[in-house]
């Protein structure tokens, strides 16, 4: 792959699905294959400096009758062969400087948005455990309501029946006692219109 700047400059990676930021294991790719590239073009540059040291020997060595023009022109021809590898190890410093540059704004803007969510999901979870207590606190004092009316109705009740109880017995005692005291027909009657005053 010949990688240029540009590349770089406009490589796009994919978002991640459960968390804002790049895939990680994307941009290491990426950068393994900045890296790569890089190697190649400094082996490249490494071989072709070579060549132009080893070629402009070989064209500087004069032979014994040669004037000193033919000495001067080889090294004229071979400082535009030197200046590509030059530039090349400048753009390949400035490639990389940029693919630094690119991974760090990658990294520090992950650990900004991991920040946020974590930040967020704090909020999020106060917020609910907040809910819930004031739900069941709410809830305790509808049940602390309800309970406080159903032990007055209950006390109501054992009131009603103690007096209720306190009535019959006295109404009970009352048809004894006149049944004693009256004679078999009279109780008969007397019993009948007692028992029917209390009824009413």
């Amino acid at each position: 792959m010949a990688l240029t700047p540009e590349d770089v400059v406009n490589k796009r990676f994919q978002s991640t699905k459960f968390r804002e930021g790049y895939d990680q294991d994307e941009v290491d790719d990426f950068l393994d294959e900045v890296v790569v590239e890089l190697r190649r073009l400094t082996a490249e540059n490494e071989e072709l400096k070579a060549r132009v040291s080893s070629g402009g020997a070989a064209e500087v060595a004069p032979a014994p009758e040669a004037v000193a023009e033919p000495v001067v022109a080889p090294a004229v021809v071979a400082a535009p062969v030197v200046a590509g590898p030059i530039d090349e190890t400048a753009g390949t410093t400035n490639l990389l400087q940029l693919a630094r540059r690119l991974h760090e704004e990658h990294v520090k803007e992950g650990a900004e948005k991991r920040d946020a969510l974590i930040a967020e999901g704090h909020a999020t979870a106060a917020r609910l455990v907040a809910e819930a207590e004031a739900k069941q606190r709410a809830q305790l004092s509808i049940l602390d309501q309800e309970r406080s009316v159903l032990e007055t109705k209950i006390d109501d009740l054992r009131t009603f029946e103690r007096e209720y109880r306190q009535k019959l017995k006295s109404y009970i005692e009352t048809q004894l006692r006149d049944l004693d005291a009256t004679s078999p027909v009279e109780s008969s009657n007397a019993s009948k219109s007692s028992f029917q005053s209390f009824g009413a």
